[in-house]
């Protein structure tokens, strides 16, 4: 079991590509913590990871958006309390509300989709860089979207949240890489047949899209000794071979 003995934090893990990857990565071994605001999906993902018969996961409810700075450092206490460390930190979770112009963006939706998928993965990743440093060595992976790598027109806050998570990323490989513990690299799943690319293209003929699970390889790689000294690098599934 390639990653026994690690523990994995995941947002977003109620549902999507969170859910998948936490049962992925729960098959190999890895002893997951699945946050997420909503109790019933959590629910489900765990039941799915037992069901698999590997490790029983750790449900923490947590609203990203939500949160305050305490609650996030009460989070890492909690974590370094139970574990020591942390051997990995995956941020899945993500808000999409709608291609919209910028001239009638909503503000309201710009400020939550914003706090979702920078603020929080900023926060989040900060609170838990001590715990991840107890760790001999850690990975980090932001998701991204291929869709709005480039900027786009209408793809309005979750483009430019998307857009500054992967130059944040970056800045942060850099700066962790002379210690050579913890690995941040980025993860671009492509056209997937989830919940997010369904409410994004709901006109799309999902027969055609690959499943969550054949992802599951490059989730592998990147949490995985596999990947060690390898940082600041942009993985993309649709290209990506063990």
């Amino acid at each position: 079991m390639p990653l026994s003995k690690q523990t994995i934090l995941i947002t977003g893990a109620g549902g999507g590509l969170g859910s998948a990857a936490a049962l992925a990565l729960a098959k190999q071994g890895a002893e997951i913590i699945l946050l997420d605001k909503s109790i019933p999906k959590l629910e489900k993902t765990y039941d799915a990871i037992i069901a698999a018969n590997a490790h029983a996961p750790i449900i923490y409810p947590f609203d990203l958006a939500g949160a305050s700075e305490v609650q996030y450092h009460e989070l890492a206490s909690t974590i370094e309390e139970k574990y020591a460390h942390l051997d990995g930190l995956l941020h899945s979770a993500v808000e999409f509300d709608a291609f919209t112009p910028m001239s009638i963006h909503s503000t309201m939706a710009w400020g939550h989709t914003l706090n979702v998928n920078l603020n929080a993965p900023f926060l989040l990743t900060q609170v838990l860089l001590p715990v991840l440093q107890k760790a001999e060595h850690a990975s980090i992976v932001f998701t991204s979207d291929s869709f709005v790598r480039e900027a786009r027109a209408y793809s309005g806050a979750y483009g430019v949240s998307k857009i500054a998570v992967e130059s944040y990323a970056k800045i942060l490989a850099e700066e962790l890489s002379s210690a050579g513990k913890i690995r941040v690299n980025i993860l671009i799943p492509g056209p997937v047949n989830s919940p997010l690319r369904k409410k994004a293209f709901p006109a799309e003929d999902t027969n055609k899209l690959p499943e969550m699970m054949q992802i599951n390889p490059a989730y592998l790689y990147l949490f995985s000794a596999q990947s060690i000294g390898k940082t600041g690098q942009t993985v993309d599934a649709r290209t990506f071979k063990l």
